[in-house]
């Protein structure tokens, strides 16, 4: 009898939930009896997930580097995820801040921690070799990671650090975008001509690059951070959480890619360019942009140590 009546009240909801599409339940339960059984493989489309692996050479770890790529903009998806549920949120709840915040912190891990696959895992010989045929394709041109920064704090922080204290809040989007940090790491210092990768990059996506800075303008994570009561700005699980992001965004993930440059690029007292010709040695190292989402939960020695103890490690590793 509970089973009959649970079953009736099933049918009860269904009916309510389709009484608006203009077909009736006994339609959509046609619909599902002809409907045939789902499959793994056709859910997450494994045969066209597959499939995206078309490496340009014949140089068999050219299949390693593509994958990984993939891998990394798949898990910056996840972030982006967790980041628009954290900045539409309307409750301001402790609890759900610092979940998501956890989450954001976990993919991080994931991808730092993997990112071995890119240090060790491909001969040098090869990729010096196969890199040539991907200009001036870099991985500069992820947009997704230009965005995790944009839903992650204000625009007047990501400007780049030699001009920051002339910029604020007041500026303008355009105005910030236009000096964002990461455009000199992609500009000739000399000519102050831009890439060709940066040049095809801003063609691409400044202007959606644009429109989500100015839907962020006062919603971005960290002004979502001033908004909370006090006693919740003041929680330390919640700080500690920030500070691991942006340790893990502005420090260890540009650090694991140092350590990639200097494996493949480095090269006793000279290096090798990039591939979208950006300067890495000037771009990569925390230290030398001292992007920091979050400032006001810092001291300011923490603020001007930012990043320093990693750039010694790597490039003066005596003095450790």
């Amino acid at each position: 009898m509970e089973e009959e009546e649970r079953i009736q009240s099933q049918i009860e909801k269904l009916e309510d939930k389709y009484k608006d599409s203009g077909q009736d339940l006994s339609s959509y339960l046609d619909g599902l009896l002809y409907q045939r059984y789902l499959t793994y493989w056709d859910y997450i489309h494994l045969d066209t997930l597959l499939s995206l692996q078309v490496p340009r050479t014949h140089f068999p770890d050219e299949e390693i580097f593509i994958m990984y790529h993939q891998i990394t903009e798949l898990y910056f998806k996840l972030i982006l995820h967790e980041q628009k549920q954290l900045v539409d949120d309307k409750s301001q709840k402790l609890s759900f801040f610092i979940e998501k915040v956890r989450r954001i912190n976990s993919y991080y891990t994931a991808l730092i921690s993997s990112f071995g696959i890119m240090i060790t895992g491909m001969e040098r010989e090869q990729f010096l070799q196969y890199r040539m045929a991907l200009l001036p394709a870099s991985g500069f041109q992820s947009a997704q990671y230009r965005m995790i920064e944009i839903y992650a704090t204000a625009m007047e922080h990501l400007v780049h650090h030699t001009q920051r204290d002339a910029f604020s809040s007041k500026n303008t989007i355009e105005e910030l975008y236009e000096n964002i940090y990461w455009k000199k790491g992609a500009t000739d210092v000399t000519s102050g001509e831009k890439t060709l990768t940066l040049k095809q990059f801003e063609y691409r996506y400044t202007p959606r690059l644009i429109r989500i800075a100015r839907q962020m303008e006062d919603s971005n994570i960290y002004h979502k951070y001033l908004a909370l009561p006090k006693i919740h700005r003041d929680n330390q699980e919640l700080i500690a959480s920030l500070k691991v992001m942006d340790l893990n965004a502005n420090v260890n993930w540009p650090l694991m890619h140092m350590g990639s440059a200097h494996r493949y690029l480095g090269n006793e007292g000279s290096s090798i360019g990039a591939t979208g010709g950006t300067n890495w040695k000037e771009y990569l190292p925390p230290s030398f942009q001292k992007v920091i989402f979050f400032p006001k939960i810092y001291s300011k020695q923490e603020t001007n140590d930012w990043g320093k103890q990693w750039v010694d490690h790597i490039f003066n590793p005596e003095k450790q």
